[in-house]
């Protein structure tokens, strides 16, 4: 038969599983989009450089 964990056992195991979700999420959240490759934008013409 299956035998009863201790309580400190489970917190053990909750508080692990709580370190592997948080790392995961700052890693999910610190990758970013792909970069383009040597993508050549022009400068974005606003009215002030028009009227110059």
């Amino acid at each position: 038969m299956l035998e009863r964990t201790s309580t400190s056992v489970r917190y053990v195991r909750g508080v692990a599983a709580a370190i592997v979700a948080v790392a995961t999420l700052v890693l999910a959240a610190n990758t970013g989009p792909a970069k383009a490759a040597e993508s050549v934008q022009e400068p974005a013409t606003t009215a002030l450089t028009k009227a110059e």
